[in-house]
């Protein structure tokens, strides 16, 4: 890296943000990195449907310790990363908290997004395809077929209906997948416990 490490920043990404192809800004480097002490879940959120969307977040949990991606970006990019994650505080690290390359070279501020709803077991929010083939993608091509097992072992809260938009992407930031990336998808979704298909209206 040419640019100061003072005029970076870094966060580090467990769903949509590992793949690369969701980022938005001209960011300086990605590297797979892992966060100690964390679990990811699925969570109701109102965004722009008519309904509730169950999106990723993060809660402690000493027992865990999830994949992901630490992003590096210039720091002047970091408000367009709050808009993305509209919803979610910043919450800042330290190096201890995260398992990265032994020769990286870390900018001082680090930080992870958090729901700032608390977690409630009992909300009904469906999981909506689109957004989680992105997420899916994302650890099948970082860390191969067993980063989307790691995923789906390490995230609770699957038992929902699947929003099926895969032909008309209702996520902003939706990927294409190819038939065999879906097999494996769906698959692990099956294995995760998720409801049924709804169709959206």
């Amino acid at each position: 890296m040419n640019v100061r490490n003072v005029e970076l920043v870094g966060y580090f990404g467990f769903g949509s943000l590992v793949n690369k192809h969701t980022l938005r800004t001209s960011y300086v480097d990605i590297v797979p990195a892992s966060l100690k002490g964390w679990r990811r879940h699925w969570q109701a959120r109102t965004i722009t449907l008519e309904e509730d969307i169950a999106l990723l977040s993060i809660h402690r949990d000493p027992t865990c310790t999830i994949k992901g991606m630490m992003v590096i970006d210039h720091l002047e990019n970091l408000p367009l990363v709050d808009e993305r994650e509209a919803g979610y505080t910043r919450h800042r690290l330290t190096k201890s908290d995260l398992e990265l390359p032994a020769d990286f070279k870390t900018p001082a501020d680090m930080y992870v997004y958090v729901a700032d709803e608390a977690l409630d077991q009992e909300d009904t929010g469906a999981l909506l395809q689109s957004y989680m083939d992105a997420v899916l993608q994302g650890f099948r091509n970082e860390y191969g077929d067993g980063g989307v097992w790691h995923f789906v072992e390490t995230t609770r809260n699957f038992d929902r209906p699947v929003i099926q938009d895969r032909d008309k992407p209702l996520y902003p930031r939706s990927v294409s997948v190819k038939s065999e990336e879906i097999e494996i998808y769906d698959a692990a979704l099956r294995k995760a416990g998720v409801g049924p298909v709804v169709t959206f209206v």
